[in-house]
């Protein structure tokens, strides 16, 4: 019954998406007077079978993107477009490992519900032959989106290419030209070709003109390299936007955007003003890190306020599994939305078994804390949508070594939401080191590690005798006589498979917890564990593959290790519904432009 009950949906969500998109092709031609160059019978991909039955593969997920088989990464050029989200993506069309990449095309009305399209670039010329790589979408005067990505070509060099929509008036954007004037940019003398790719989304200065970053690395340090355009053809190389003293490798896909130190409103990346700063993004090291600064377009300078740090103590998107991430700003929404790549924590030969790796984390809502010390990321509104049954807990006491199940919901596939009360904050262990590694912390202090005040939050994905759990959870501690909040995810016990990445991750919550409860928020989908804690100003990503708690055999807890008690002052469970995601018939055989 449910499995039809999901294909009646489906059928339901495909038939109005279909009617949206017939309607969209009829106003065009009455607004326009032109067609679109496809025939109505081209948007048959719409109706297709549901992702493959969750008993056959436990670690697919229900509501987080990821294609219906093969390798995927990086996300790229996510946007709004004419009413419909584009999110491409780097993918292998022909193997669950990486190779052959193309970007793959999916488009939305939600963000949740996704109808998979043909490949918008694939490899085709000279300057792409060997790969078409990660980068970023950018829209022109006049609204016309152009792709701008790294290609490898004929001598394996990384270069920057551009394509354009073969018709703007096609809502969904099918088919991509590349321009004759491939390359646009290739890599300078003191850059090795190996190292020069991902260019971000460009933006305009005072002076019109566009700029837009490459990353790269010169003399083995990770730097992002600035250009400048009139045209949007022809490229002058301006110099790094920032060098960093940390001893970073090659920073691979940059971004680079405002944020407002006011409002609660997102900002175009063109905005600028006395009321914001900007936000740089490196990924390096298997980690996605920032900084915040000032940036000034009459000069090109970006001055930052604090540095990279390496250690989880500086800032990250993301302290667990998460990497190569993408913003894009939501017109519709007036915010910035952030996707992020989850990679797998299995071998190959995982991975070929199954058929697939890769997938993409829930889109998060960027934005400035209200200190402006650092970014706050949360689910967006649309994933509450998919909220079910709802189970809720009131003020109940939590005793030291005291586990409690969260009951009715489907604990294998739940958002979950908890927020503590400290009762005795006193009984503070004291961390004596002047700084402290917060992973290195969470690795010696794991959920089976009693303290004073914790470890307490969540078990996710566990199995009943609890050999198995992912565990999310928190210490309140005492550094310099200020109080602290760590926040862990421990995946020592999350299967007792072996040969899997089971690392444990951590960072601080900047918060005072003598005045503030301490909130966690646990999205939970078969295989990945995203977590959100003080309101989102720390997030965790687990990737994990219980052989014991899958399907309806997996459960929710929460629980306090600590000998010091602490109080729920509210839980609300949900069960999720899955997210319907249509995979395409065939795909498009590639053909040179």
């Amino acid at each position: 019954m449910g499995t039809e009950r999901n294909l009646l949906t489906w059928r339901l969500y495909a038939v109005v998406l279909k009617m949206k998109l017939l309607l969209t092709y009829v106003l065009g031609l009455f607004f326009t007077g032109v067609g679109y160059g496809a025939e109505v019978g081209d948007f048959d991909h719409v109706q297709r079978n549901l992702q493959s039955d969750a008993t056959d593969q436990p670690y697919r997920t229900g509501y987080h993107f990821q294609p219906r088989r093969n390798w995927m990464n990086d996300p790229n050029g996510p946007m709004y477009y004419n009413g419909v989200y584009h999110l491409f993506y780097q993918y292998n069309p022909y193997g669950a490992v990486w190779g052959n990449i193309v970007w793959a095309h999916s488009v939305s009305y939600d963000l949740i519900n996704w109808v998979n399209l043909e490949d918008a670039i694939y490899p085709t010329g000279p300057f792409d032959v060997n790969g078409c790589w990660s980068g970023s979408v950018t829209l022109l005067p006049g609204d016309k989106p152009a792709i701008f990505y790294a290609g490898i070509d004929l001598k394996n060099r990384q270069v920057q290419n551009i394509a354009l929509p073969k018709n703007t008036s096609d809502p969904l954007l099918r088919e991509w030209v590349k321009s004759p004037h491939n390359p646009l940019i290739t890599p300078p003398n003191e850059t090795d070709p190996n190292f020069f790719r991902d260019p971000t989304t460009a933006w305009q200065g005072e002076d019109m003109a566009w700029r837009l970053l490459v990353g790269s690395q010169i003399k083995g340090q990770g730097t992002a390299i600035l250009y400048k355009s009139i045209d949007f053809i022809r490229w002058r190389m301006i110099g790094s936007l920032f060098n960093s003293m940390a001893e970073t490798d090659m920073w691979e896909c940059p971004d680079f955007y405002p944020v407002s130190t006011r409002s609660r409103n997102s900002l175009e990346t063109s905005d600028q003003g006395e009321l914001t700063k900007h936000v740089l993004k490196a990924s390096f090291n298997h980690h996605d890190y920032y900084v915040l600064g000032n940036y000034k377009t009459k000069t090109d300078r970006f001055s930052v306020e604090n540095d990279f740090t390496l250690s989880s103590s500086g800032l990250r998107y993301d302290y667990g599994k998460y990497y190569a991430s993408k913003t894009f700003y939501d017109s519709a929404k007036k915010r910035r939305i952030l996707w992020g790549w989850i990679n797998e924590s299995d071998s190959k030969a995982f991975d070929n078994k199954k058929g697939w790796s890769g997938l993409q984390s829930i889109p998060r809502s960027v934005l400035l804390t209200e200190t402006g010390k650092q970014l706050v990321q949360w689910p967006i509104k649309e994933m509450e949508k998919l909220r079910a049954k709802e189970v809720t807990t009131l003020s109940k006491d939590l005793k030291g070594g005291s586990v409690v199940e969260v009951s009715g919901i489907t604990a294998a596939q739940a958002d979950v939401k908890v927020s503590f009360k400290i009762t005795d904050i006193a009984k503070a262990e004291t961390i004596d080191h002047n700084s402290v590694d917060p992973q290195l912390l969470c690795s010696s202090k794991t959920a089976s590690v009693r303290g004073k005040l914790g470890p307490f939050g969540l078990l996710a994905l566990a199995s009943e005798d609890l050999k198995e759990q992912t565990a999310i959870y928190f210490h309140v501690l005492k550094k310099h006589g200020k109080f602290v909040v760590l926040m862990c995810s421990d995946q020592s016990r999350s299967s007792l498979t072996g040969g899997l990445d089971k690392t444990n991750y951590g960072g601080f919550v900047d918060m005072d917890p003598r005045h503030e409860k301490i909130s966690l928020r646990s999205s939970i989908d078969h295989s990945i564990v995203e977590s959100f804690g003080g309101e989102g100003k720390t997030c965790i990503t687990a990737r994990v593959y219980p052989s014991l708690a899958v399907g309806n055999r997996a459960r929710l807890y929460v629980f306090n290790n600590g000998t010091v008690g602490v109080k729920i002052s509210r839980l609300s469970a949900w069960s999720m519904r899955n997210a319907q995601i249509a995979p395409i018939s065939k795909r498009r055989k590639p053909k040179t432009n």
